[in-house]
Formats: structure tokens, C-alpha cells, sequence
């Protein structure tokens, strides 16, 4: 069973894919982010790199993008006069099935015979900047849809190596080969499977009406510009994996929920009822119990399970570096290496569940507890292969070394996901000197007084620690119906595990913080 638990505020939208009640991935995209993966760009080229055979080309963003000639496509020339003729408004050129596709460029060819300075070409983002470095972008375009992936430029139909029967993979290509643009390759992805041909031709299409209006996007674009935007983080999860699996949807955001509930509605219209509103003043991520875990999942410091073994996870600018502690994990009645291989078991579990929800990529080396012979060091790297067979990233696991070592390379296309789980005190911010906890009270009085008498705000709620909502409620007529026959003010509270324990919050009557 999965959920998708959508957090929305004025700077960001958090995203957690819940699967069995457990978090399994958070994705963090800031409002306005302006690249993200899949955006394709109208680039220039600032500088021409011989040395590496690549180019740097500024997109817009803080960090010029880097292509390498491999990057550029075999039909780069075809595309490039499609992005001059775009840009002068030759719309007879538009059309690409008239396009001569000519024989694959070489390995060998040089960059300097594609590109010069200041010259405007169409790329798209595969990588977004991490660290020092700027996006990854190449200029081989291509278009997800649900069942379909549009390639421009290209006749070359390919088909899920997932779809294992050959007669369901003939009557894909068969029927794809029979509606698809001529000069358009098709990549037929897995959820294609058993669809009828009006599902596939209607996701073609639109995948097809996006490429006519990057043409028409062109024709008043001036470089660096982007033409063309992904889906939404949320629409492009639900796109790659809405399967029957998926019970529901759920955000706190009106217009996100409007998207949603429309764009399933076009894809999966029996499922569109998934789709729900969170209306609670209660912080989303409280009732869906994600707070609890994010809390407990990216710590330097990470449990594994119930057996008291844990993880502690290390970053570098190389790499990242997992050890295995097996805690206070004892059973007596096993020997020393069973007891070692039942942690290690548990732990592979756990390093496949963090890799995936920190989203880490690059190489990573995971210290497992040592094994002394070499079929409990199969054991382990079975496990290992059966954890992370989940994982929607490519990745590779090397069996283990005979320090007791695992390698895996997994792919990163995007920043880690990070979460500072260590909180700043909220009383003394760090100073070390806490002013007493009693005035606490005085202090939100305070607050509700100028909220009623100098601002006039008759409509509004208070978000409090756990405990203080706990207090309050226990010595009701001291303070909720002093207030009231105070201030003819009905107090609304609410608690949210996300506050520090002398924080609180005034909420207007849309649920948007008042800043005092």
C-alpha cells in the first residue's frame, strides 16, 4: 500500500512516498526552483573546452552547465537548425518529418565541430547542480510521459526490457510503429503493457503537443531561457509509478490538489477518488506520522529496527561511508557469527531503506560487520541485492570485500536529500541561558491581547508543543475561558510534534502564520 503525503508552504513543497506506513522517499522543491531535472533550456555556449572535448554553456542558472560532445546527440545538427529556423520564425521548418536523419555522428568528432562561442543551442538538464557543480545537460531530448518516452529526431522504437512476453512486445511496436510521428523515436515504458491503443495514442499526443510548443516558445525566446517545464515534482511521481498499489494522495494546498485530482483524472480516471484535501489545522506530517520519522531516519546516527544494532553514516566529498554497529544485540543461544550475519541482514535492509530516502548517489561503503566464512558472506550480499531490488535508481553492489566491505555505485541526478534533525533550542537560541518557562504564558497572552485590540484579528488559532497544548488543556478556566470572558475570544488549540518545546505559532483563518 503507498501513499504520496504532500506537505505545501509559501517557500517549498516536501513530498514522502509512504509505502506500508513507512517513509520511503521526501523530495524538497523550493517554490520557484528554475532547474530542475527534465527543463529544456535555449542555451549559450560561454566557453569551449577542446581539452575535455566539451562545452560549458550558461542556462540561466548560478553555475554554467556542462555538455560534453557525446552529450550533443547524433542528430545535433538536425535539431540545431530546428532551433535557428524556430528562432527566425520559419515555421515551414518546423516540421520535422521532413528532416533528413542522417548516419550517426562518430565517436571521434570534436566539439569544436558543433559548437562555438555564443552560439544558442537547445539543451535539457539531466543532472542539477550538486556542490560545486553546475547542472548536467545534454542536448538529446526526450519527453516521459505514462506509457510513452517522445525522442525527437530519431526512429528508433525501443521497448521495457520489464515486458518479458515477446508477443506483448511485438504488438507494442507493431502498433506503436503504425501512429507515431515519422522522425520521432518511441521508448515504450513498462505500464505500457496490456494498454489499449487509444491510451497510447492519446499519451503520444500529448507528449507530441509539447515538442510544437517549445517551437512556438522559441520563436520569442532570447538565451538563456527555459522553453519547457517538467510536471511538478508531485505529478511527475505519480506519472513513473501510480500503480493499483496507491490508496491515496493526500495534500494541504487547494490549487496542488486541483492539479492532482485533474491530472489522474486524465491518466487513471477510476483511481481520481485517491485524490484528497487535508483540511485538519493539525500539521500533515503529524497525522501521517512522517515528522516522527523523518526525525528518526536522518540523523548522523540511525536505528536498525527493534534489535538496538545501528547505523552511523558518513559523507565525504568522494564518497559515502556506512558502518555497521551491532549495539547491544546479543543472543546467546547463537554464536558470534550468527549473531553477526542477523545484524548484518537487518542493517542491509536499513542501508538500502536511507540510500534511497536520502536519495545518496555517487559510491557508497558500507562497513558490515565482519564475516568468517564465505557462504554467510554470500548470505549478506544476497540480502543486500534483494534490498535495494526496490530502488528506482540504477545502481551496482559489489560483493563484499574480505575486510567485510560492500560497494555500491547508485546514480545521482539531483542534490542529497538533507534534514537537520538536530534542533536549536528555541528558548535561549544556542546561548546555554533558558529565561523561565512560566512566562511562557504571559508571553502568548501578550500576543493575543495585540492580536484582538491593535490588530483586530478575530479569527485565528495557536500552534503549541505537544506539552504546552497538554498544559493548557488541563487548567482550562485559568486560561482558555479567562481569555474568553476577557477578550469575547473562543481559544482554537492545536499541537504540531514539528515545534520546539517553547515554540508556538498564530495561524490566521487560512492557516498561514502571523508573523508578531
Amino acid at each position: 500500500m503507498k501513499e504520496l503525503v504532500i506537505d505545501s508552504t509559501p517557500s517549498e513543497v516536501v513530498i514522502a512516498l509512504v509505502e506500508n506506513k513507512q517513509l520511503v522517499e521526501l523530495h524538497r522543491e523550493k517554490t520557484g526552483a528554475q532547474h530542475l531535472v527534465g527543463d529544456i533550456f535555449l542555451g549559450r555556449v560561454k566557453k569551449i573546452m577542446p581539452g575535455l572535448n566539451a562545452a560549458f554553456v550558461d542556462v540561466g542558472a548560478d553555475k554554467e552547465g556542462f555538455i560534453h560532445c557525446l552529450d550533443l546527440g547524433q542528430q545535433f545538427k538536425a535539431l540545431n537548425k530546428f532551433t535557428n529556423c524556430a528562432i527566425n520564425g520559419d515555421k515551414q521548418q518546423l516540421d520535422i518529418s521532413n528532416y533528413k536523419i542522417t548516419a550517426e555522428s562518430s565517436k571521434t568528432e570534436k566539439i569544436t565541430s558543433f559548437l562555438k562561442q555564443n552560439q544558442q543551442i537547445l539543451v535539457q538538464v539531466v543532472k542539477e547542480s550538486i556542490s560545486t557543480k553546475g547542472p548536467r545537460i545534454n542536448s538529446e531530448l526526450s519527453f516521459p510521459g505514462r506509457f510513452l518516452v517522445l525522442i525527437p529526431f530519431s526512429n528508433k522504437i525501443s521497448v521495457s526490457q520489464k515486458i518479458k512476453s515477446s508477443e506483448e512486445r511485438r504488438r507494442l511496436r507493431n502498433l506503436i510503429t503504425s501512429i507515431r510521428p515519422k522522425n520521432f523515436g518511441v521508448i515504450i515504458r513498462t505500464v505500457a503493457q496490456g494498454q489499449s491503443v487509444a491510451d497510447l495514442d492519446s499519451d503520444l499526443k500529448h507528449l507530441f503537443a509539447k515538442w510544437e510548443q517549445i517551437g512556438k516558445n522559441l520563436h520569442t525566446a532570447a538565451a538563456p531561457m527555459k522553453v519547457y517545464s517538467e510536471d511538478i515534482k508531485s505529478v511527475g511521481i505519480l506519472r513513473d509509478i501510480l500503480n493499483d498499489d496507491f490508496s491515496q494522495v493526500v495534500t494541504n494546498d487547494v490549487k496542488l490538489y486541483e492539479e492532482i485530482k485533474n491530472y489522474i483524472s486524465q491518466i487513471a480516471i477510476d483511481k481520481k477518488d485517491i485524490v484528497k484535501l487535508h483540511k485538519s489545522k493539525e500539521h500533515i506530517f503529524d497525522v501521517y506520522g512522517i515528522t516522527r520519522q523523518i526525525k528518526q531516519s536522518f540523523g548522523r546516527i540511525v536505528p536498525v529496527a527493534r534489535s538496538g544494532a545501528y547505523l552511523v553514516i558518513e559523507h565525504t566529498e568522494a564518497l559515502h561511508v556506512i558502518d555497521v554497529n551491532s549495539g547491544h544485540r546479543v543472543n546467546s543461544e547463537q554464536s558470534q557469527e550468527e549473531n553477526a550475519l542477523g545484524v548484518n541482514k537487518e542493517a542491509a535492509l536499513e542501508v538500502a531503506h536511507q540510500l534511497r530516502l536520502r536519495d545518496i548517489g555517487g559510491i557508497i561503503i558500507v562497513d558490515f560487520i565482519d564475516q568468517k566464512t564465505q557462504a554467510n558472506r554470500k548470505q549478506l550480499f544476497m540480502a543486500m541485492l534483494d534490498a535495494m531490488k526496490n530502488d528506482p535508481a540504477k545502481h551496482t553492489v559489489l560483493p563484499p570485500s574480505k575486510f567485510g566491505l560492500i560497494q555500491i555505485t547508485r546514480q545521482r541526478v539531483r542534490p542529497q536529500t538533507e534534514v537537520t534533525v538536530v534542533e536549536t533550542c528555541p528558548t535561549c537560541g544556542g546561548s546555554g541561558e533558558v529565561k523561565p518557562s512560566i512566562l511562557i504564558i504571559d508571553e502568548i497572552q501578550k500576543n493575543i491581547e495585540y492580536l484582538i485590540k491593535d490588530q483586530n484579528e478575530k479569527h485565528f488559532s495557536i500552534m503549541l508543543h505537544p506539552y504546552i497544548y497538554s498544559y493548557f488543556h488541563r487548567y482550562p478556566f485559568k486560561y482558555k475561558w479567562r481569555w474568553f470572558f476577557k477578550y469575547g475570544w473562543i481559544t482554537r488549540l492545536y499541537e504540531s510534534q514539528s515545534l520546539g518545546f517553547l515554540e508556538y505559532r498564530f495561524l490566521n483563518k487560512d492557516g498561514e502564520e502571523i508573523q508578531l
